[in-house]
């Protein structure tokens, strides 16, 4: 029976109860009154009640026409919330956004998002901190509306816009012997314990690939596996790792860790925004990735590749 109800006929029934004449309905909802009474007629023969009669000249609700009013009163203020949360959603105004974050970006990545929250107070935003796997695994699932990353995926078809320039440093304490020297050789370095994060993540694979086209082996490789234990372990003077400048911009600035002269880096990548290929963004995504294609590059960390600024003392931390 409720399939067979429709919002033409709730509404001819509304119309007739507030206009109190056929005539006056008809008018009032830009209908013929044949076509008027054809509604209202369907609608009685689906409930099988009558919902309006006459009193003095007008047509009045039945009790039944007063649970079908109601209903019509209720069903007219869901419409109207949607429309006004569609009209809100169309100009970027609320809805909700997904975004998953590869580690090495949670430097940077908070300080964009707030400022568009900022911009955008009833936008909703879910983040998820993870590392490559983990980010490109829920991209492929549609967990999350898109991603940023240092290197787009190659298993399946996405679409990916640069944000900004992301340079790999090798890093060791601010008092190792090569700091400051210009121009190391990276076979200088094969002595030297590397740092390295999980076999996979983006910033392993850029260590592999350096080393392999140098055709020099570290003496030994430790796998930690995060950015910020590396760093600490560097630091500590467990050995030297390669890393993410954005990641060590705190550290180097305050002296606790030094950035050597290789032959070879920085290597210098950029920073995506990337979805997959076919899927759609709603506005509030396609506004937030427009806002990292537009200003990202105002958040990423400016930090200065100065190998070659003389020794000074670690700060105490």
């Amino acid at each position: 029976m409720v399939q067979r109800l429709t919002l033409k006929q709730l509404r001819a029934v509304a119309a007739i109860a507030e206009a109190g004449t056929i005539s006056g309905a008809a008018a009032r909802i830009g209908l013929t009154p044949p076509a008027l009474l054809q509604q209202m007629k369907l609608l009685e023969e689906t409930l099988r009640v009558p919902l309006l009669e006459r009193r003095a000249g007008l047509a009045v609700p039945t009790e039944a026409g007063r649970e079908v009013l109601a209903a019509a009163a209720q069903i007219e203020g869901i419409l109207g919330d949607c429309v006004e949360a569609i009209t809100a959603l169309r100009n970027n105004e609320s809805g909700q956004v997904a975004v998953a974050v590869i580690s090495t970006a949670k430097y940077f990545a908070p300080a964009a998002l707030a400022a568009f929250q900022r911009a955008h107070p009833n936008i909703e935003l879910r983040l998820q901190v993870a590392n490559r796997r983990d980010t490109i695994a829920a991209l492929e699932k549609y967990e999350v509306d898109f991603a940023l990353m240092g290197r787009p995926p190659q298993d399946f078809p996405v679409m990916a816009a640069a944000i900004g320039e992301h340079p790999h440093v090798i890093i060791a304490p601010w008092d190792h012997p090569f700091a400051g020297v210009p121009r190391i050789p990276l076979s200088a370095l094969q002595n030297e314990t590397f740092l390295s994060r999980e076999k996979g993540s983006g910033t392993r694979l850029l260590e592999e690939k350096l080393f392999a086209e140098a055709g020099v082996k570290p003496k030994a490789a430790v796998e930690l596996g995060s950015n910020e234990t590396i760093k600490q372990a560097v630091i500590a003077g467990m050995g030297v790792a390669l890393l993410s400048a954005h990641t060590i911009a705190a550290e180097y600035a305050s002296h606790r860790l030094a950035i050597l002269d290789v032959v070879g880096t920085p290597i210098v990548r950029q920073w995506f925004v990337v979805k997959r290929q076919e899927k759609r963004l709603l506005p509030a995504a396609q506004s937030l990735w427009d806002h990292f294609v537009r200003e990202g590059h105002r958040f990423l960390p400016d930090i200065k590749l100065d190998a070659h600024a003389p020794a000074a003392p670690p700060v105490s931390s």
